[in-house]
């Protein structure tokens, strides 16, 4: 959502778009709309710049796009996960949006078993344990391949679901799965193979779980359902890894081809409130109601469509003519500051009339990556004191109250805004906005900034020098990949630019569209230094904020290539045991694994017309949830 654009996890950017999304201004999950007066009606949503739904498949690769636009905001309409989390003002986990239950859900255990309510796909079959079996096996298989051995190296895998963490959670922690039942049951239990923290498994990994129908297990289109023996494969066996493969390889296909998206095959695994009618590939997307859904609120009008902008200016355009629904302005755009986190200032003078301004604060934190694995630059960015310096330089507050017209947080740690003290406490700002000290810090480590660029006088590895693989003469250059479409990053950039020149730090800036800048953020080789897809990273759907799929040696949302034994130690203690991520989010806050940025709190537009039982409220997850909304 950072910008509708967010990256959500991952080498996968997960994407987090700048907390101008519009599940901001999602209703609460949890109540049910009253009888609508218009039940034939249409509500038009407006996608983030740049930002359309490119993958339908809800077992996402780091190539694909692991973003708020394909995820929360597009499959999950139609494709529910296992397990619900996001209720008004949090990301509580909502046991009567979720398809089963599972026990234990607190405490530590090494057995978790989850029962079905058996709810229906829309091609009629009962979501039952093998349609869970079948996610876990694609999973493992995944980052297995078609070998049936070990698991492979991160450089090596290319399809496995984006929020993998090699040797943590699932799939690499299971020991197996048993279903008492059979495949056509309503049980499945789940055994790791060590004692974990049991709402860390919850919430980062059985959250992770979408249930697929047997019509996908299969590895051709005239294929009989099932008989990709994905669902009913014995968990990391030889046979289930193979065939798995194979059934992924299959589902592929068409995944990321908008025209294929309304076939049967696709429409058959609908277990949501909407299915999909209609899809372009600019982004033009509509839904209608789900008869088959089985949750406690079905559908209110006869359609919704997702309609594309390649800017904010654009959006801005259409809500002036009343053409959209739901939107959201650029805060840029704005005349009125907002007075404080998640309180929207006084509405364009163009929209009050005929739209209510709405903010809500993110499950989030907005930062730009570093490229710590070989390319030019990360021998700069290797070194703390580089990071320091760069932080130092940056006036969070004022950009701000400038730019962002108060709509928006500073950010210092992983850990989102509002997480309670239970999950950690707060850390504070180790490195204050300080040019003096940010100069200082290069001075001391042997660089001179006589001709306008810092430049190494004294190289080697010494506490006074420039530190390893830095020569003689080196200049601090470097580049950065940004999203384009929206001015308030666009101006955060701008103003980041100038402030690391005025320390010397020299950052070259090339723009691309959202999806581009995702694929070229994905690792070694890609010739960036920094990038910045607009947004940082929702939490979700790993919504515990423990960081391993972000910060941990090899995970997949880790595209940065961050390393450091101490930040892996702190993030298994909170993962294997129960403590809090206090140390962890201040180690995080000083060892500086990617740039902090502040985190938008969003402007959404929303037509007076359009109601809700109990209103407006804040989703800080950015699910977008139509089927509560009616006229």
């Amino acid at each position: 959502m950072r910008n509708t654009h967010k990256v959500r996890l991952l080498a996968t950017l997960a994407i987090a778009a700048s907390a101008l999304t519009l599940g901001l201004i999602a209703p609460s999950a949890a109540n049910a709309a009253a009888k609508p007066t218009v039940e034939n009606a249409t509500i038009t949503i407006a996608e983030g710049p740049q930002a359309p739904p490119t993958f339908i498949l809800p077992f996402v690769s780091p190539s694909d796009g692991f973003s708020v636009t394909n995820m929360n905001q597009f499959q999950m309409v139609m494709y529910r996960p296992l397990f619900w989390f996001g209720a008004p003002g949090s990301a509580a986990y909502v046991p009567a949006l979720s398809l089963g239950s599972v026990t234990p859900t607190t405490g530590s255990s090494n057995t978790f078993t989850i029962d079905l309510k058996g709810w229906n796909f829309a091609n009629g079959q009962t979501i039952n344990a093998g349609s869970v079996a079948f996610f876990l096996n694609l999973y493992n298989a995944s980052v297995t391949g078609l070998t049936g051995g070990a698991k492979l190296p991160a450089n090596e895998r290319g399809l496995f679901y984006a929020g993998y963490v090699p040797f943590v959670g699932i799939p690499d922690g299971i020991s197996s799965i048993s279903m008492p039942q059979g495949a056509s049951g309503s049980e499945i239990v789940i055994h790791m193979s060590s004692t974990v923290n049991a709402n860390w498994l919850l919430y980062n990994y059985l959250s992770e779980i979408t249930p697929f129908p047997s019509s996908w297990d299969k590895t051709s289109d005239s294929a009989a359902a099932g008989s990709g023996h994905c669902e009913t494969d014995a968990f990391n066996s030889s046979a289930s890894i193979t065939d798995c493969m194979h059934v992924l390889l299959y589902l592929r296909q068409t995944a990321a081809t908008p025209s294929d998206w309304t076939n049967s095959l696709w429409e058959s695994g609908t277990d949501g409130p909407w299915k999909l009618q209609s899809a372009d590939a600019l982004g033009n997307v509509t839904f209608v109601p789900n008869p088959a859904y089985g949750g406690p609120q079905k559908a209110q009008v006869s359609q919704v469509k997702l309609v594309p902008f390649e800017t904010s200016s654009d959006e801005l355009n259409a809500l002036r003519g009343g053409s959209i629904d739901l939107g959201y302005v650029d805060p840029t755009l704005l005349t009125s500051p907002s007075p404080k986190p998640g309180t929207p200032g006084a509405n364009l003078s163009s929209l009050s009339s005929n739209y209510n301004l709405l903010s809500g604060t993110s499950w989030a934190f907005n930062y730009d990556l570093y490229n710590l694995q070989g390319d030019p630059g990360s021998k700069f960015l290797d070194q703390l004191y580089v990071r320091q310096a760069m932080q130092e330089a940056t006036d969070q507050i004022l950009q701000i109250s400038t730019i962002m017209k108060g709509y928006g947080i500073p950010t210092y740690s992983p850990l989102p805004y509002g997480a309670s003290s239970a999950i950690a406490k707060a850390p504070k700002n180790p490195y204050p906005f300080s040019v003096s000290k940010a100069l200082a810090l290069f001075t001391a480590h042997g660089w001179s900034d006589a001709s306008g660029t810092q430049t190494c006088a004294h190289p080697g590895t010494a506490a006074t020098q420039c530190g390893a693989g830095i020569a003689a003469g080196d200049q601090l250059r470097l580049s950065m990949d940004q999203a384009a479409g929206s001015p308030t990053d666009d101006d955060l950039t701008a103003t980041e630019v100038a402030e690391w020149a005025a320390i010397g730090v020299k950052v070259s800036v090339n723009t691309d569209t959202f999806s581009n800048v995702l694929s070229l953020c994905q690792g070694p080789g890609q010739g960036y230094d920094m990038c910045d897809w607009g947004g940082g990273w929702l939490y979700a759907p790993d919504y515990y904020p423990s960081g391993e799929e972000l910060f941990s040696t090899g995970a997949g949302s880790n595209t940065g290539g961050y390393s450091d034994p101490t930040m892996d130690n702190l993030i298994n203690a909170s993962t294997s045991g129960n403590s809090t991520l206090t140390t962890y989010e201040a180690y995080a806050a000083a060892q500086l694994p990617v740039f902090f940025k502040p985190e938008g709190t969003g402007a959404g537009e929303v037509i007076k017309t359009l109601k809700s039982k109990n209103g407006f409220k804040s989703n800080p997850l950015s699910d977008l949830e139509p089927e509560y909304l009616y006229f």
